[in-house]
């Protein structure tokens, strides 16, 4: 089966067959509890009833439309996500199907918005060291890691990189001649779970503010209730000119989502963007059960408390191997002395048919094991997960 797929990945020694809950089960019955939640993308866990329902029942309604018609179900998720992002100061929303179409979407309405007010000359997006923006040629653009730089050029050019916490030179870098837009992630986390100080990211907000550079906040990750807060922003109490979602936002099913503030609202007019999938019932449908759930002050309290017990309990160890724990809410890295591949795996390996169970963890650079379990596990599952990886280590 594998000799038909493209070799674009390293793929770990399991294939799974069904889930429920925080638990996944691989085709010869062997159980797996998941702190990966397919990188931070099952937030509700597997098969969870109420998604479920929802999925199942569009489907059997309407599972799309083009984007020359409204459907009442994309309607009604669009106006409860803008909803849900109203205290970050959002407006209004493009759907779409991905996060690195999300954040294409973003950029082009940060340089369109420059272009109208500034003319040309001022398009330069600013962005960090170590993000991670997307896949497609300029997202990768987006993405200040060399290692991603190659291959496949050229990029899309008028993308500067700096180094996160250094505010002398974001001072440099957002030149109000040339940038126009300044996109960052609060918690950087491909490159190994890096939340950015309160500090730094009140003075980025400040600088584009004064400048009338957009700031765009890349959520992808860190968005729908990750970090403790519906956005990280609002954790920080910041308010962006365009925030990004995906991964979480529909608890499985593929979803992007550009949402603008009020400088960046009118930006995109008839014709300037658009999608074929975006907008599809069934996401949106299943979107809707995401906001009804984690949009909820008691629900986001729930995973800020879960996301301080595991990194805790962590600390306590005192594990020789283990040089640093990072992270907001329910999205924690943990650097170890080592590679992280050969844990991740014996985690795996650890399940026994009928037995013992294994443990889903996922890296976020060489050696740092990235965790990001659905909002539903409990504290039981979560204190099991640990004693998994401890042994393991």
């Amino acid at each position: 089966m594998s000799d038909v797929f493209m070799n674009t990945y390293q793929r770990l020694p399991v294939t799974f067959a069904k889930g429920e809950g925080a638990w996944l089960t691989d085709v010869n019955g062997k159980r797996y509890l998941d702190f990966a939640a397919g990188i931070a993308v099952n937030c509700l866990g597997h098969a969870y009833p109420p998604l479920v329902k929802a999925i199942s029942e569009q489907a059997g309604k309407l599972n799309h439309t083009c984007n020359y018609y409204m459907s009442d179900v994309s309607a009604a998720f669009a106006e409860k996500l803008v909803a849900a992002c109203s205290g970050a100061g959002m407006k209004n929303v493009f759907l779409a199907n991905s996060g690195a179409e999300a954040n294409e979407g973003a950029c082009k309405i940060v340089r369109k918005y420059s272009l109208a007010k500034y003319g040309t000359g001022r398009h330069t997006i600013v962005t960090l060291r170590d993000s991670f923006h997307g896949r497609t040629i300029t997202t990768l653009a987006a993405t200040g890691q060399d290692s991603f730089h190659k291959d496949f050029g050229p990029y899309t050019e008028g993308f500067v990189y700096v180094p996160a916490e250094d505010i002398d030179a974001l001072d440099r870098a957002l030149n109000p001649a040339t940038t126009a837009g300044f996109m960052l992630e609060a918690v950087q986390g491909e490159s190994g779970i890096k939340p950015l100080s309160a500090e730094y990211l009140a003075a980025a907000a400040r600088l584009c503010a004064e400048r009338d550079i957009l700031l765009v906040f890349d959520e992808i990750q860190t968005g729908v209730g990750r970090t403790g807060t519906f956005l990280a922003c609002e954790g920080y109490g910041i308010k962006p000119d365009i925030v990004t979602l995906a991964k979480g936002l529909s608890g499985g099913i593929p979803v992007g989502a550009v949402l603008a503030g009020e400088k960046a609202a009118d930006v995109l007019q008839l014709g300037d963007h658009g999608s074929t999938f975006g907008g599809n019932a069934v996401a949106a449908a299943a979107g809707l059960v995401v906001l009804d759930t984690v949009a909820q002050p008691a629900f986001l309290r729930e995973i800020a408390r879960k996301g301080e017990m595991l990194s805790t309990a962590i600390a306590a160890w005192k594990h020789p191997n283990i040089t640093a724990i990072r992270g907001k809410g329910l999205m924690i890295g943990v650097d170890i002395d080592s590679e992280a591949r050969p844990v991740i795996e014996a985690a795996i390996g650890r399940a026994k048919s009928g037995g013992d169970p294994g443990l889903l963890v996922i890296s976020a650079g060489k050696k740092t094991l990235r965790m990001l379990p659905p909002y539903i596990i409990s504290d039981q599952e979560i204190a099991q997960g640990l004693e998994i990886l401890r042994s393991v280590l």
